[in-house]
């Protein structure tokens, strides 16, 4: 994972000001490109990840968190959702991939796979 990618999801994890978290839990936002760069990012270090048996506590972490209270705090009947119902399911389960392969070192699809973009 090059070290663009880290430093994204260190803020992301953070809830740094920008992040795509922090526009969810304290703007009850969804920032379709915030979101994005994270999704991004958290795929680059599922790929790094990929093999090892060794996780720093701060991924593991952060990846534990998005994969929960994403789901959680959107499920909510009155958070806002302007995009078509079908984006925001793609989208969480997209989380869910991202944090299955995080933690077991594979995911689940079929080789060659490409990620759609969301």
């Amino acid at each position: 994972m090059d070290d663009d990618a880290l430093a994204v999801l260190r803020r992301e994890f953070d809830a740094e000001e920008g992040s795509f978290l922090l526009g969810l839990r304290g703007r009850l936002e969804w920032d379709r490109d915030a979101f994005r760069r994270l999704e991004r990012a958290m795929r680059a270090a599922c790929v790094r990840q990929q093999g090892r048996e060794v996780f720093e506590r701060w991924l593991a972490e952060g990846f534990y968190e998005v994969s929960h209270f994403v789901p959680d705090w959107t499920g909510h009947p009155n958070f806002p959702r302007p995009q078509p119902r079908e984006y925001y399911e793609d989208c969480l389960e997209r989380v869910a991939d991202l944090a299955d392969w995080f933690f077991r070192g594979e995911h689940a699809y079929q080789e060659p796979h490409e990620w759609p973009e969301l």
